[in-house]
C-alpha cells in the first residue's frame, strides 16, 4: 500500500449566508504547471453535505505523483444540486517550491444569471 501524504485546509467565504442543507464541497489537487493547458488532477475530495463555513478538509495524495519541478494548486467549489454557488478565484499553490501543505481558501460567490 502506498504511503499517502496530506494537505489540510479550510474553505470559507465572506458573504454572511448559510449554505443549503445539501450543498457539496469539492476539493481538487492539480498539477497546474502548464499555463496554456488543462490541469492534471492528482487527487480529489467531495464533502456532502458540506455543512457551514469554515469547512475543514484533509485531501490525501500519492507523493509518487508529485514532480518537484512542477507547480501544484488546490481548487475548491461549492455546489447545490449541480448549481455552482462558490469557487476560488485565486491560485492556492501547495507542496513544491517551498510552498506549504496547509491552505486557507476564501471562495467567491458565483452570481446567478
Amino acid at each position: 500500500m502506498n504511503q499517502q501524504e496530506k494537505i489540510q485546509g479550510s474553505v470559507t467565504y465572506l458573504e454572511r449566508i448559510a449554505l443549503p442543507p445539501n450543498a457539496q464541497l469539492e476539493i481538487v489537487l492539480a498539477d497546474v504547471s502548464l499555463a496554456d493547458a488543462v490541469y492534471r488532477k492528482i487527487s480529489d475530495l467531495k464533502i456532502t453535505p458540506a455543512g457551514q463555513v469554515p469547512i475543514q478538509f484533509t485531501i490525501e495524495y500519492d507523493p509518487k505523483k508529485i514532480d518537484p519541478r512542477h507547480t501544484y494548486a488546490v481548487m475548491a467549489r461549492i455546489t447545490d444540486d449541480g448549481k455552482l454557488l462558490f469557487i476560488n478565484d485565486q491560485s492556492y499553490q501547495v507542496i513544491t517550491r517551498g510552498r506549504p501543505k496547509t491552505v486557507e481558501m476564501v471562495l467567491k460567490k458565483v452570481n446567478a444569471r
